[in-house]
């Protein structure tokens, strides 16, 4: 337990039963009455965020937490396996936790995974992956203006949106937090 003066921007807190991630912290001394913290939290199942008006003796509980690298291995239903890459155990998370990302994870990848008391909370794919077009239409003769998009499938099975000069073959980097192009790689 510690006291709500020595929350961080940053740490991970079990709030009312929930762990929150905090995302600001603010100390006021009114003219009347004793000093506070405002703090606003995350909610990081849910993702709300949470106000809370704490005082400077308040107990909080900040919540140990262990971020390692992992390598993703395989899909099972509706979670991931991954492994350690250190000690080689194999951890059974939920898809949800990498949120939309999940769809551009590759056997192999290496991911960012956050455990509480051996309880995965938060997952983080790779901001950036390369992927294959294994299928495009070819760009028309004289459709040359400027910022055109065509679909394009990936070698994962994902379609997206891909400027006029990229063909079946190419490789391409893609955003996996907003799932877009970003540049072909060579």
């Amino acid at each position: 337990m510690a006291k709500a003066s020595e929350i961080k921007v940053g740490n991970i807190l079990r709030f009312n039963g929930e762990l929150v991630s905090v995302t600001e912290v603010l100390h006021r001394t009114p003219g009347k009455g004793g000093a506070f913290y405002l703090d606003k939290f995350r909610n990081i199942k849910t993702g709300k965020i949470v106000e809370a008006r704490l005082g400077t003796d308040e107990q909080v509980e900040i919540c140990r937490v262990e971020t390692n690298d992992f390598q993703y291995l395989y899909e099972d239903g509706d979670f991931m396996v991954i492994m350690d890459n250190v000690s080689f155990e194999q951890h059974t998370i939920p898809k949800a936790l990498f949120g939309p990302a999940v769809k551009f994870l590759k056997e192999g990848m290496s991911v960012i995974v956050s455990f509480e008391s051996e309880e995965p909370i938060m997952a983080q794919a790779p901001n950036f992956v390369e992927l294959e077009i294994t299928y495009t239409e070819p760009a028309v003769k004289g459709d040359t203006s400027s910022g055109a998009l065509k679909l394009a499938t990936t070698d994962n099975g994902i379609e997206l949106r891909v400027p006029l000069f990229i063909n079946q073959g190419d490789k391409i980097r893609v955003d996996t937090r907003t799932g877009e192009y970003t540049e072909r790689v060579k």
